[in-house]
């Protein structure tokens, strides 16, 4: 089985995998090359992890909007 890439994670998946890097730099021991490659793979899943709750935000802000329209009617 493929792993998913960084894109295709859902957020959750994102965020832990996102934790899994942070530890893994904290702990170090890596060489530079070993640490850059991670950070910019937290810098991806970090991404992905904001574009998650842009939308669920973007969801909330419309079902909210949709509320107030139908109170005031």
């Amino acid at each position: 089985m493929s792993e998913a890439t960084s894109e295709e994670l859902g957020y959750e998946q994102a965020r832990d995998r996102l934790v899994e890097v942070v530890r893994e730099l904290e702990a170090g021991g890596l060489s530079l090359e070993q640490s850059l490659a991670l950070w910019e793979k937290g810098e991806k899943l970090a991404k992905v992890c904001e574009r998650h709750l842009e939308g669920a935000r973007e969801r909330i802000e419309a079902a909210l909007a949709s509320v107030e329209d139908d109170s005031e009617q």
